[in-house]
């Protein structure tokens, strides 16, 4: 089994998805990518975009050569999307490579609301319906009932828990449970697992309270302990505060705890948690973002040179393997 991470926070993007191929199936899940749109007042950095535009054609490229799609949830950093904004993925650039593959979904929730109608949009571009499979098993996979995306009652709706078998290989990609849900994690643990990627919880919401970052690093251990790799990324990471928390975790715990940068070998990019520094180190011209949307940007004039401009220094994210 290999396990490629494509965009998540630790790789510069809001998102989850990965690509799993085992030895008859390459199997894509939550092919889906965003940027925080505007997060105190300010969009996305230049940089940011340009770390965007290189997952959303991963993630294209990726979808070429699937048999098969995983979407955990209709958020819009997990799917593509008939409504994306500049910094998402539009799903009419992915229904040709998307026309013959098989699709494995979660259901709706209820009510049916405009994250819901997501399932319906995809559909309908691509002009199937597409399996619902929350709760399911088949050979190869095996798909969680719905759990919840945070917390019960969160008013976030529910996700859906994958589970792949390749040998004696067990991977579980654990979508948005964000570790705050003791039967979530004892689910996965069930499952037997040998790698586990799952977010961690938002910390920069003001609404997370202390017993509910407890829960989550209780959890964290609990896999952790019990798993040969525990992956954590996605909405921790989201803020210098989580990071930190992060690498306290992997300092503390004694076992293999990694972010998604660090297994895939590549370089820390917490950009979501470094939007403010990016501002203030590379300012943006004014305008800058209205001209991206109208397409009269170049983007990859925007490459950064060499080590991301030193972005990789131990005081953004307090770990000397950033």
């Amino acid at each position: 089994m290999k396990i490629e991470i494509i965009g998540t926070e630790s790789l510069g993007v809001r998102g989850l998805c990965t690509v799993v191929t085992t030895a008859d199936r390459r199997i894509v899940i939550d092919p889906g990518v965003a940027l925080g749109y505007r997060r105190r007042g300010r969009q996305p950095h230049p940089l940011q975009v340009y770390v965007g535009v290189q997952v959303r054609r991963a993630i294209i490229a990726s979808l070429e050569t699937a048999t098969d799609i995983v979407i955990s949830h209709y958020h819009g950093d997990h799917i593509p999307l008939a409504d994306a904004n500049p910094y998402q993925l539009d799903a009419r650039s992915v229904v040709e490579a998307c026309r013959n593959t098989r699709f494995w979904c979660k259901s709706s929730d209820a009510p049916f609301n405009r994250i819901s109608m997501r399932y319906t949009e995809l559909s309908r571009l691509l002009g199937r319906s597409l399996p619902v499979v929350d709760g399911t098993d088949t050979e190869a996979m095996n798909f969680s009932k719905l759990q919840p995306h945070s917390v019960t009652d969160s008013g976030l709706g529910t996700v859906m828990m994958t589970r792949i078998v390749d040998g004696g290989e067990v991977f579980v990609h654990a979508s948005d449970i964000q570790l705050l849900g003791d039967d979530s994690v004892s689910q996965i643990l069930e499952w037997g697992p040998s790698t586990v990627l799952v977010s961690g919880p938002p910390l920069y919401l003001s609404r997370i309270t202390v017993d509910q970052v407890r829960a989550a690093r209780r959890n964290a251990l609990r896999l952790a302990q019990n798993v040969d790799t525990l992956i954590i990324d996605h909405h921790l990471l989201r803020s210098e505060e989580g990071c930190r928390w992060l690498d306290d975790l992997i300092e503390t715990s004694g076992r293999r705890i990694v972010c998604a940068a660090d297994y895939m070998g590549r370089q820390r990019l917490f950009l979501e948690a470094w939007r403010d520094r990016l501002y203030d180190e590379m300012p943006v011209p004014d305008g800058w973002h209205d001209a991206y949307a109208n397409g009269e940007i170049d983007i990859d004039e925007y490459r950064p040179d060499g080590d991301l401009i030193h972005l990789g220094r131990k005081e953004y994210c307090g770990n000397e393997a950033c």
